[in-house]
This record gives C-alpha cells, structure tokens and sequence, in this order.
C-alpha cells in the first residue's frame, strides 16, 4: 500500500451507501434500456407487495412479542447458567443504562471521558454485549465493515480480524470496553427492569426491577436497542410442535452441537429468510441430514468480499484511524463538475425517474447474480425479490446462494404467503406438511420501542407510551430520558 495516500490507506475496505450498488444515480451514466422496461419492473414490484399486505392485513400484529405461557421458552437465556442470587439494591446512582450493548458501552466510555465515576449498567443477559450477547448463532458476522461498526477501536488500540469481524469477537469486543472503562464493578446482570418511575420531590428516577431492587439515579439511558427482544409470527397451532425448537437468539447449541455436527440425522426446518437467516442456512445446509428454508420474502443477496485483516496495513493505520475514517465517511460524495452541472440541470421529475431506475438497476443485477449461482431455474426465480433496493435490509453473502444447489436443502416459497400452520411433526405450507426434527424460528426482533419489558413513567405519572401515541415515529426511540420529557 506504499503507493497509497493516506486517506487511501484509512479508507481500506470502506462501503458508501451513495453509491449505484445501492441503488444511487450516476449523473454521469447513461441509461441501456427503455423506460418501458423499467415501467415493467416497478408495476411487478407493486403487484408483489400487494400480494404480501393482503396476507397480512393485520401489519405488526402478525407477531408475538409478548412470548408468555407456553411460548416463554423463546425468550429463556440459554448462555448465562444459572440465575446468581443476591440482595436486592436500594443504592443511588448519576448515571442508569438499561442495556448493555453498542449504545450503553459507548456512552458510558465517554462519560467516564469527563470524569462521570457513578455509572451503573442493568442488563438482562449475563454479560455486556447487548446483540452480540444474544445473537450466536453459527455463522454470525456483523454485515458492515467492522472497521467502521465496532465502537471505540482508536481508544482500545484494536484492528478487527477480518472486514466483517465474527460474532465471538465482537462479544469480547464489548467485554474488553466494559473492563477497560470499569463498568463491571457497578453492572447489574440478569436483571430485567420493570418499572422507572420519576420522582418529583427527590428529582430522581426510581428503577424497580425482576430482581426485587428499587434503585435511583439520576439520569436513566435506555440503551436497549431497536432490535432487542425476540418476536415470533402468529402462526396457528404455534405449541403443538413435539420437536425441538428454539429463537436464532437462544439457539441451543447443546442440541445441535457447537459445530452442527448434531444435525447430521436431523430434518432442520427454518422459517424466515432475513439477515439472520442468510449467514445461518449455510451452515445449517452443510450439516443437516435435510434442511427446510420456509420462506415469505427473499432477502437480496449481493457479493459480500470479506477478507482477513492485512497485518501490514493495521500497523500502517495512524493512532486515530477510525476517527479520521469516520469523518471521511460523513464528506458528502465528490462529483466532477460536470457531474453538478448535470444534476442542476436536471428537472425534478427527471431526478426521481432517474433515481428509480438506477434502483431497479440494483435489483435486476442482484437478480441477475441468483440466475447465475442458483442452478435450478424455480429456485432461482423464487430467491428473487421484487421491489426497491432497501425496503428491506440488504444482505450479503458468498454461502447463501450456493446452499440451494445442495441436494439436502429446499426452499419452500410461500409466495407471501408464510407459513400458516404448524402440527405436532412440523409445518403446513399450502396443504403440505414438512415433517421435522428441529423448527428454527429467525422471525427477528421487536423493533422501534423503548421500554420494551419496562415501564416508564414520568411527571404527572405520564406512561411513555400514552406520551408519544400521536407522535412521529422518530419520536419513539428516545435514548436520554430527561425530566422534561414527560
């Protein structure tokens, strides 16, 4: 990298979302086809979603979230042991996170930065780590360059292994921030907080929690994540399952084996085909003696190119490598002049079609690279997805396509449809049942809600919820809960 700029060098393995691989207008290039083509393509977009809102009319209430009674088992945490007991706190702290993970770490790192000392992190897992504490899943990674998405590395001294670092190093990633910044001595783990409740005469917020505690602090950060708690789509007969089964973020290597080797006489059903599921099949296609993929919508696939961490270039980074990384990420994109001469010139209208296109553009050559990996041509056309670049999270992957060419792997397409019962040997898709073993539910994560176990109420015993039900949606995921708020 000797001939590089140093910008050059910083930038290594950098992904801009302004860009035509995702979807974004080059002003300068020239379209190849007729508008008529692309009029084809979005009327089949359209149809498409149509299909998938009248099979769901209900929108969010498709799910459980709740997981309560017989479904309670989902949401058990299959990796912390045994509960640890202690006496419950009555202590008073500056600064409450409820969560352990990115956010909690970070700010809590900063606030130690400024001398903060009384910093108390209340996690309902055994340790820090927030999603990667839950989420282990075989094959997990985070699908961003690690040199951009884990916190804190010019602080740590630290250079992921790879561009898109592993699971278990993220995890101890996080444990590394925790021990650094000395946020265990005060951290509360297995502790679920139920109720924060906003003291006037005192000017402190009083934290109830599953453990018995009735601690106060301060300050209250929600840190709990958009993406926490682990939801299920409303299936029927969703308990009559006699097989095994279990949520991809409690998933239960004791039964599967810690390298899937378990699986190997085993009939492993998965339904859901989102960003977890992409870096979970493969495994689960080279390991088990058949493997079911139920599918509602596919996920878009594209090339991942992930790379072991070159040696040479960590050691050539400057102490401040991710800071400066981080600023040259924010520039806006650098057009030529004629470039910004093009786009001032173009009408709105044309902007937006142009726009459109190039999103289309995207997505037909994500198609194009199904029909070139995916040997039988129903597959492929089913692996397909139809509609605009981002309306669903976009995914990337070098296994995932290539799993369907295995002889023990099929893909269920329901057709927007989804899965619509479940029987004690395993799932009914359009009258059939698959008869299994292991049920994997990758149905994601509740999102966009603050308290999501817990109860917030403010002055005037104002519930959180009550106060933001005719808000904007930007508005429901507060991280600082100052007295004002409510």
């Amino acid at each position: 990298m000797s001939d590089k700029s140093l910008e050059e060098i910083i930038m290594h393995g950098a992904i801009r979302l302004d860009s035509p691989q995702f979807g974004v207008m080059d002003p300068l290039s020239e379209e190849t086809e007729p508008q008529a083509y692309y009029d084809a393509i979005k009327k089949r977009f359209a149809e498409e979603r149509e299909v998938r809102l009248n099979y769901r009319p209900e929108g969010a209430a498709q799910y459980d979230t709740e997981l309560q009674g017989e479904l309670e088992k989902y949401d058990d945490d299959p990796y912390g042991g045994e509960i640890i007991e202690r006496d419950p706190l009555t202590d008073t702290v500056e600064c409450l996170f409820i969560g352990g993970g990115f956010s909690a770490l970070l700010t809590s790192a900063r606030l130690r930065e400024i001398g903060v000392d009384s910093i108390r992190i209340v996690e309902r897992g055994a340790d820090v780590g927030g999603t990667w504490y839950w989420n282990r899943y075989p094959g997990i990674a985070c699908d961003v360059p690690s040199y951009d998405y884990l916190p804190l590395l010019d602080e740590m001294d630290y250079v992921p292994k790879h561009r898109y670092a592993r699971g278990e190093e993220i995890y101890q990633h996080c444990q590394a921030i925790a021990k650094k910044y000395d946020l265990y001595k005060l951290a509360v783990f297995q502790t679920t907080v139920t109720a924060t409740v906003w003291n006037k005469e005192e000017q402190l917020w009083h934290i109830s929690t599953n453990r018995g505690d009735h601690m106060k602090a301060r300050f209250v950060i929600c840190a709990n994540g958009i993406l926490s708690k682990p939801k299920l789509t409303k299936i029927k007969r969703m308990t009559s399952f006699k097989g095994h089964s279990f949520h991809t973020s409690r998933w239960d290597y004791d039964y599967t084996g810690d390298d899937l080797s378990k699986l190997k006489d085993k009939r492993v059903g998965i339904i859901g085909t989102g960003a977890t599921a992409v870096q979970a099949v493969p495994g689960l296609g080279a390991n088990a003696k058949q493997l079911f993929v139920f599918q509602r919508t596919p996920s878009s696939i594209d090339v991942r190119d992930d790379w072991e961490t070159d040696t040479q270039w960590a050691k050539s980074l400057p102490a401040d490598w991710q800071s400066q990384r981080r600023e040259i990420s924010l520039r806006p994109p650098q057009l030529s002049a004629e470039g910004l001469e093009k786009i001032k010139a173009m009408p709105r209208d044309e902007k937006l079609r142009r726009q459109e296109n190039a999103n289309m553009d995207a997505m037909m050559r994500i198609h194009k690279r199904i029909e070139e990996i995916v040997s039988d041509k129903d597959t492929a056309e089913a692996l397909k997805p139809w509609y605009m670049m981002m309306c669903k999270r976009p995914c990337f992957h070098e296994d995932y396509l290539p799993t369907f060419n295995l002889p023990n792997v099929n893909l269920i397409d329901t057709k927007g449809k989804g899965v619509t019962e479940i029987t004690e040997k395993g799932v009914i898709v359009d009258g059939k049942e698959y008869e299994l073993d292991l049920l994997i539910f990758a149905t994601g994560f509740e999102i966009q809600k603050t308290g999501i176990y817990n109860e917030i109420i403010g002055e005037n015993g104002v519930e959180l919820n009550d106060k933001y039900s005719d808000a904007p949606c930007w508005a429901f995921t507060p991280r600082v809960i100052p007295t004002s708020l409510l």
